[in-house]
């Protein structure tokens, strides 16, 4: 398994157009190999930002790369310079990646993977 995500450091009063956007975003990647699920996060508010975090999680980091090359990567972000202005980030996001090597179910079954 592999683990993509991505930090947003969203300026105070901008919380809820930045939440809009990302509900308003088509999603693109159900239609991919290999694509497991989804999750935008929340996080703690500090004085000068609020975190945000995007979460997929993919099968392997091969499906993740296919991903970032696709039709439906390039579908799926193009209308990211439309919401330029919109919100206010302290920096652009900061992409995080993460090979999963050890799994743990709601059943308490636990998988080693591979490294």
């Amino acid at each position: 398994m592999y683990i993509a995500m991505n930090r947003f450091r969203v300026v105070p009063g901008y919380e809820e157009a930045f939440e809009a956007i990302w509900r308003g975003r088509e999603g693109r990647l159900a239609e991919m190999a290999g694509y497991i699920e989804f999750h935008m996060l929340k996080g703690p508010k500090a004085e000068d930002h609020t975190l945000y975090a995007s979460h997929t999680v993919w099968e392997s980091f091969e499906h993740f790369q296919a991903w970032t090359k696709s039709e439906q990567f390039r579908a799926a972000h193009a209308k990211a310079g439309e919401n330029r202005g919109k919100v206010e980030y302290l920096s652009g996001p900061h992409f995080e990646g993460f090979e999963v090597i050890i799994h743990e179910d709601r059943s308490g079954a636990r998988k080693a993977d591979a490294a």
